[in-house]
């Protein structure tokens, strides 16, 4: 019960502190609305390493996410009463901020689960989040302001540009090149060919994942990617 007090205590800690400053940087800082919103994310991403290593018991991380996950949903539902809500939280839809939360929590609980509880490898939860959570955060800013050629392709939104996928490819990659490297024992191509490759599927799975469920395929996807080939790579 200590363990998860104080690992809850250091999350929740994190989120006070990073939320706060980011919400009074807005108020005093004429901050653009996207690049505010990213800022959330990457709050949201920040989180992810308490959750890993402020626990040694995986379930107990596994725990917090779950409750999380219960307890922000009816929350946020709650402030949704006020008028200010949607402008605070910069929602392009309703009830879009709720809902990627829970999606987020709901999969970090997976990715610990399985990284941690099965493999007892804290950095490939991260790598598997990161792939996912630093690549769509540029690929909306680097679209939004660069975007010039969009991508007429079936089932892909026409509001996805080129410019914004190779974005994603590009920071996605190097995101899960700098996990691996902090947790070592790999060979030298595999900090090289999977972070490539895990850039590539989690670009290519977010240009085709409509409606924000990204939050869970493209983690997901990095996951069913970068485990296996961990262990071709050296385990």
């Amino acid at each position: 019960m200590h363990e998860f007090l104080v690992g809850t205590g250091i999350v929740v800690l994190y989120f006070l502190i990073a939320a706060s400053t980011a919400f009074l940087c807005r108020v005093l800082i004429k901050i653009p609305q996207e690049v505010f919103r990213k800022a959330l994310h990457f709050i949201l991403l920040g989180s992810y390493i308490p959750f890993v290593f402020a626990f040694e018991t995986w379930w107990k991380s596994v725990l917090l996410a779950i409750l999380f996950a219960i307890v922000v949903y009816p929350v946020l539902g709650f402030f949704e009463r006020f008028q200010n809500y949607t402008e605070v939280t910069t929602e392009r839809r309703k009830d879009e901020f709720k809902s990627s939360l829970l999606l987020a929590f709901a999969m970090l609980a997976v990715a610990i689960s399985i990284c941690r509880g099965w493999l007892d490898d804290r950095y490939l939860v991260l790598a598997c989040m990161y792939a996912w959570g630093v690549g769509d955060a540029f690929a909306a800013l680097i679209g939004k302001r660069f975007g010039k050629h969009k991508l007429c392709l079936k089932y892909v939104d026409s509001h996805k540009s080129l410019e914004g996928t190779l974005a994603m490819f590009a920071t996605s990659l190097v995101a899960v090149m700098i996990v691996l490297m902090c947790r070592g024992g790999l060979n030298v191509a595999g900090y090289i060919v999977i972070p490539i490759i895990a850039g590539g599927v989690s670009a290519t799975v977010e240009l085709y994942t409509p409606g924000g469920m990204d939050t869970v395929t493209c983690p997901m996807a990095a996951l069913l990617t970068i485990v296996p080939l961990v262990q071709v790579f050296g385990g």
